[in-house]
């Protein structure tokens, strides 16, 4: 994560923007069930809004140091647990949560291959009528920008509805605005 990341991931401004535009918004209609599995969640402000509405949400972080970080503040709240962990290669058996979720975290995986592995693995883990939900940052010059340094590969609206369809998922419902929100669904049993 670049200097400008670590300035603006922990800030209240991100932390209000992720609570009154995303989270909302991707999480309307949804029955988000007991657990959840947040992937990539980085300093937790999506984890924090979250943790409210289940009873178990597991937040897979790959910078151990983040999750380190992560694990330290969320520590007192029994419902949280923090993983170090790799998204595209998840530890977790089939069928184990009934909603994934990730905000603004897919334009930080490196390749396309690897970003399809995520969705592959988010599948997988789901249960049966499960969601998957989140957001991502959308291509501009002034993100490239911000993403000095860093790794900025966002995806593509009208691509990304494929693959989430090539993934599996269903009933895909994507809001395309300043940035990309999108709910779907694995089918039910």
């Amino acid at each position: 994560m670049n200097e400008k990341h670590a300035k603006l991931m922990p800030s209240p401004e991100w932390a209000a923007h992720l609570e009154g535009d995303v989270l909302p918004t991707a999480t309307a209609g949804v029955e988000l069930g007991p657990e959840l599995l947040e992937l990539g969640p980085g300093p937790g402000a999506a984890t924090d809004w979250l943790r409210h509405r289940v009873e178990r949400l597991v937040a897979v972080e790959s910078d151990p140091v983040a999750a380190a970080s992560l694990a330290s503040r969320f520590g007192s709240d029994p419902r949280v647990e923090v993983v170090a962990g790799d998204a595209s290669a998840l530890g977790y058996p089939d069928a184990s949560f009934d909603t994934v979720a990730t905000c603004t975290m897919l334009h930080h995986v490196p390749t396309r291959s690897l970003q399809e592995k995520v969705l592959a693995e988010a599948f997988r883990v789901l249960r049966p009528g499960g969601a998957f939900l989140g957001s991502d940052s959308l291509s501009s010059d002034e993100l490239h920008r911000f993403h000095e340094g860093d790794v900025y590969n966002p995806v593509e609206p009208s691509a990304f509805l494929v693959r989430l369809q090539s993934a599996g998922f269903a009933s895909i419902t994507l809001h395309v605005g300043h940035n990309i929100i999108f709910t779907c669904f694995k089918a039910a049993a």
